[in-house]
């Protein structure tokens, strides 16, 4: 039974992935990307199957123990699905509540329905959903804006080297960043279209994503889901000849947030300052302790209050994008990570120049300042929470991709990536 049920999945699956690729292989805008930029995501999984962490291992076993129990007991299976912890005969995994790890190991016992509890399969499921996500938003964007260049969200979200090995296999951040892509398309092109009504498979897509970006990262989602909220309140102010001029937009965007920190704490707990504190200094505590005897980040006098996180604010944000420096060790991993923090230099500078030049780009100002917005509250938080050097390079895949989109927008970037020897149909 067990047998043919996976094949018939797998079946079902691969019919679906072919006919979709092959639609996909013919946009004209971004189409010569999907053959290489998927080429590199299948590298990019195999090789993180074959260095499997310790955490995918952990993940894949979990998932293995518990799809194992769902054959054998389906209602009590169903009952552990909306737990906060398992038991399964001697085995317990406990967790404090809104654990992503809980919910991945949930996701996983699903998708071994499908693989048969083979970790190959199943990291190539998770790669899929991440590469598909990130390819919807690439679409969006060459299509609602056709003056941007099409290369930059490209490079951003499926070539850029640690974006394309944190997104691959069995990680978090392959389903938040995948999700968040495509809810962000999905709120793009409802947005920024007029030639039809809001569909009704959107908006159940954009629920479910939602759904997935909240289980995977809670605090980050709250600010994205925020920044979605400001932009699609722009978008109908400005269908009805307001806020067009950019100020305005900056204090539509200043009073939601205002209002947010007033109203979060008395929707949930969960998004309390106290709570927010307490799991800044937790993960910071944590991970410093983990962290000697290895290169890691440290900040003196921290404290889970506004003057000092303050304080530390630019240094935290500085990190977030900087950080390993090329001499602080001779790891090839923090080598590597190092090499391309010098290229993501270049490119922010790059940028800058561009802007005080006049010449930043074509995407609209509300969807930078929204992006923008992201990108540097999760780029704090991940700062001021993740003093480990090699946590801080996977966790920040988080924003990074929203951001080098934004990075390549300008014309001087644009120029570059115009001279790229591939793909030969490029934007």
């Amino acid at each position: 039974m067990k047998v043919l049920l996976a094949l018939g999945l797998n079946s079902l699956l691969l019919l679906w992935l072919g006919r979709w690729l092959w639609q996909q292989r013919l946009d004209a805008a971004v189409g010569a990307w999907l053959g290489p930029a998927l080429a590199f995501k299948l590298l990019a999984t195999v090789a993180s199957v074959i260095m499997l962490s310790y955490d995918a291992a952990l993940y894949h076993q979990w998932g293995n123990w518990l799809n194992d129990h769902a054959w054998r007991e389906t209602q009590d299976w169903l009952r552990l699905l909306g737990q906060d912890s398992l038991h399964l005969g001697e085995r317990t995994f406990l967790t404090r509540g809104l654990s992503n790890t809980l919910f991945f190991i949930k996701l996983l016992s699903l998708l071994n329905f499908a693989s048969a509890g083979i970790v190959w399969l199943n990291a190539l499921y998770v790669s899929l959903f991440s590469f598909i996500g990130s390819w919807q938003l690439v679409r969006v964007l060459a299509r609602r804006f056709p003056a941007t260049t099409p290369s930059a969200a490209a490079v951003a979200f499926l070539v850029w080297p640690s974006v394309v090995f944190w997104t691959s296999g069995l990680t978090k951040e392959a389903l938040l960043v995948g999700a968040a892509a495509w809810l962000l398309a999905l709120v793009v092109d409802a947005s920024y279209q007029t030639e039809r009504p809001l569909r009704p498979g959107q908006l159940l897509g954009m629920l479910l994503l939602t759904f997935l970006v909240v289980k995977m990262r809670y605090f980050f989602a709250v600010f994205l889901l925020l920044a979605l909220a400001v932009l699609v309140l722009i978008r109908v102010g400005q269908r009805r000849g307001l806020l067009q001029r950019r100020w305005l937009q900056v204090g539509v965007l200043v009073v939601i947030l205002g209002l947010g920190v007033l109203m979060a704490g008395r929707v949930s707990h969960v998004f309390t300052g106290a709570k927010f504190s307490r799991e800044l200094m937790r993960n910071y505590n944590g991970l410093l302790t983990r962290s000697a005897g290895r290169p890691h980040i440290e900040y003196p006098g921290l404290e889970p209050t506004v003057p000092s996180v303050s304080r530390y604010a630019p240094l935290a944000v500085g990190n977030a994008l900087m950080r390993p420096y090329l001499t602080e060790s001779v790891s090839p991993r923090y080598f590597l990570a190092a090499l391309e923090n010098i290229v993501l230099l270049v490119v922010l500078v790059t940028c800058v120049w561009a802007v005080v030049r006049g010449r930043g780009g074509q995407l609209p100002f509300a969807l930078v300042l929204l992006l923008l917005f992201y990108c540097l509250v999760v780029a704090l938080l991940i700062g001021l929470t993740t003093p480990n050097l090699g946590t801080l390079n996977r966790y920040r895949v988080s924003f990074l991709p929203f951001l080098l989109l934004l990075l390549l927008q300008n014309d001087y970037a644009a120029r570059w990536l115009r001279r790229l020897p591939w793909p030969k149909r490029q934007g």
